[in-house]
């Protein structure tokens, strides 16, 4: 079993305090923390057009390209923000999204004590359940959307909009096909480094561990079958609490299957056990980052109830990065009310818990994301 990364006690609260000072201006910008990388860009691009945007990372020069393809000042400026760096940073905002990794919970630390609507789109389940934990602690009175179910959220967002549509979800399948000549950020791939931990899941209402990389398995994803095996993401943790899943499972293969039995053989070695650490960290990441010019974001989402199951086709031409951050705008409006519905309240929530589930197939087909919804089969359902 893996080891808790941290144990919060009420009265250690002091320790986590921050110089950081992020205030709430409902006139400011939206504050995107790691605006300028790969998935960064593309959700400044999705978020300027609704509202002024202010990009942080280590360096401003690298942000400064996009600012300008941005129109500038008043639309687009970016600052330096790096969270390794313990000098503090202060900004008044609307919102904030999270785009890159934040192991210390500081961007969230600093949003929820200035009463900043806050979504993140990019936490392993592990740390999701810390910030959730973080957050519980710290009783914020603005929203705060753990949005980082896979590709930002739209996993759960989907399974949502079925669930409706069959009056519950007893079991949510996902199966993704990652395409290799897309572009990938190296935040993306860290889940990597979580293949040699064993995780915890729902299965039939009782909760037990299972491996990485097993229960493998061939799935008709569109017109691709594919071979895909598990792998631990947050929507597997959240789901059952939520929505009541009886069984969630997701599970991953390549669109090349020589690139799915490499890592199906790395894993019947061993490796991603002994292999763990900085001595090998480059050759499990060189296993899934090969970043291309360009491919297709495509998975896949069943959900049963009562006997009956939906299937979802979600496809994105633009890639993944863009999808995660399709995920990441519609976090941003749930967090902020602009998707239609009121704000969403203060404190914790999840994407699968927007309000009106039916408004979201609607929203990703408008952001160019293509839904493909029908009923399973015994012929393409999961294997």
């Amino acid at each position: 079993m893996s080891t808790p990364e941290a144990v919060f006690a009420p009265d250690a609260l002091d320790t986590l305090d921050t110089l950081d000072a992020l205030t709430h201006d409902p006139q400011g910008p939206v504050l995107l923390v790691g605006g300028y990388g790969t998935v960064g860009t593309e959700l400044a691009r999705l978020v300027a057009a609704e509202h002024p945007v202010l990009l942080t990372g280590r360096s401003e020069q690298r942000g400064a390209a996009l600012v300008r393809e941005l129109g500038g000042a008043p639309h687009a400026a970016v600052r330096r923000w790096d969270l390794a760096d313990p000098a503090p940073f202060a900004a008044a905002v609307r919102a904030v999204v999270a785009v890159v990794n934040d192991p210390d919970d500081r961007v969230l630390r600093a949003a929820a004590a200035g009463g900043v609507p806050y979504a993140d789109v990019t936490r392993w389940t592990a740390r999701l359940q810390r910030a959730a934990t973080v957050a519980a602690l710290l009783r914020p009175a603005a929203p705060v959307l753990l949005s980082s179910a896979w590709m930002g959220g739209v996993v759960s967002l989907v399974a949502a909009a079925l669930a409706e549509r069959l009056g519950g979800a007893d079991r949510v399948e996902t199966a993704i096909r990652w395409d290799l000549a897309d572009r990938a950020g190296a935040d993306s791939v860290e889940f990597m480094d979580r293949l040699g931990l064993d995780y915890e899941v729902i299965r039939e209402g009782r909760r037990g561990t299972v491996a990485p990389l097993s229960d493998a398995g061939t799935v008709r994803i569109g017109e691709h079958p594919t071979r895909v095996a598990r792998i631990d993401t947050p929507e597997q943790f959240t789901l059952p609490l939520t929505l009541g899943t009886g069984t969630a499972t997701t599970r991953i293969g390549f669109s090349s299957g020589l690139s799915t039995r490499a890592l199906l053989a790395a894993k019947h070695t061993g490796f991603f056990r002994w292999g763990r650490g900085e001595r090998w960290q480059s050759a499990r990441r060189a296993l899934l980052y090969s970043p291309g010019e360009g491919g297709t974001a495509l998975l896949r989402i069943d959900v049963t109830h009562g006997g009956r199951t939906l299937s979802a086709v979600v496809a994105d031409r633009a890639g993944q990065a863009h999808l995660t951050a399709v995920g990441g705008l519609l976090a941003l409006r749930r967090t902020l009310g602009t998707d239609g519905s009121a704000p969403a309240p203060a404190g914790v929530s999840f994407p699968e818990q927007a309000p009106r589930p039916a408004t979201i197939l609607p929203a990703l087909t408008a952001l160019g994301v293509t839904v493909d919804i029908r009923p399973a089969t015994g012929l393409d359902a999961a294997a």
